[in-house]
């Protein structure tokens, strides 16, 4: 959990440099383009501040007044980090559709790109190491986080294209044109991540290929026990849990159903390693001998 923790305030420190450069290039070239790229970044940087507080909050163990834990944290951290991608998105709209309307010409237009690309390569490489944290602990902090640091880089690419563009064309409308592109694209991918985010605060079930892996896994004992029945599963956070009533034949000792059950639990750890597996055996009923 150390590890995460420092690769989350990596992207702190990251976003902060990078949200700084930005916003003074923006000001001092009157780019709404980059100033909403700055801006963009400052919601980058809020997201890593969540995502840090939040990883560090899950990661403590259960307690009494939080018996499954603090996964949850992570997934209010993505919700509300796509909601400030939103707020972000309608008032950059706003801008560029002012500016769009009082067209100024860009001041150092090559400073600008420069720091664009700047801005890309520092994130592109710290979103490509938060990524293999996120999926090495299935964090969904974490990949909200990695996903902020990558749409910025696309984002920023374009704007340093857009730029260009505009200094050997002499289009200023261009530049708020491109603002707004750039506020409708994070926006949808928002939506995607909401999707990801957010059903895990109403206990929706694990995707239907996990719950697929979960299943094969069982049946692989399946000569050992009779069937399964109220199979149900869930995240929170990182964790996943996963619990079902398991018919075994009633001659089978106490002993031997605890140890089957142990090892189905550990086939299922050994796959999904943070999972929570709750079995419930059951005797047959006299109906079946």
């Amino acid at each position: 959990m150390r590890k995460t923790s420092n690769i989350a305030f990596l992207s702190v420190l990251s976003n902060s440099f990078v949200v700084l450069l930005k916003l003074v290039v923006g000001i001092l070239t009157g780019s709404v383009a980059v100033i909403s790229e700055a801006i963009h970044s400052s919601l980058d940087l809020l997201a890593s501040l969540i995502a840090f507080i939040s990883v560090k909050i899950s990661g403590k163990p259960a307690d009494s007044n939080h018996p499954f834990g603090h996964g949850k944290v992570e997934n209010i951290s993505g919700t509300i980090e796509t909601l400030l991608i939103f707020v972000a998105g309608f008032w950059i709209i706003y801008e560029c559709i002012h500016k769009l309307l009082n067209p100024e010409p860009i001041q150092l237009p090559f400073l600008a790109v420069l720091v664009m690309l700047v801005g890309a390569i520092i994130n592109f490489i710290v979103s490509k190491i938060v990524k293999k944290e996120a999926d090495r602990v299935n964090s969904m902090a974490m990949k909200s986080n990695a996903f902020h640091l990558l749409t910025d880089v696309y984002t920023s690419l374009g704007v340093a294209g857009g730029l260009l563009i505009v200094t050997l064309t002499g289009w200023h409308f261009l530049d708020p044109i491109i603002g707004i592109v750039i506020s409708i694209y994070i926006m949808v991918e928002a939506v995607k991540l909401m999707k990801e985010a957010f059903p895990p605060l109403l206990d929706a079930r694990l995707s239907i290929d996990e719950e697929k892996q979960v299943l094969s896994l069982i049946e692989s004992f399946n000569n050992e026990y009779i069937e399964i029945h109220d199979f149900r599963t869930r995240r929170s956070g990182a964790q996943e849990y996963i619990d079902f009533h398991m018919v075994v034949s009633s001659h089978e000792s106490i002993e031997k159903t605890h140890e089957l059950c142990d090892r189905i639990e550990a086939e299922i750890i050994n796959r999904f390693n943070n999972a929570q597996v709750l079995i419930h055996p059951e005797p047959e009923s006299k109906s079946e001998n």
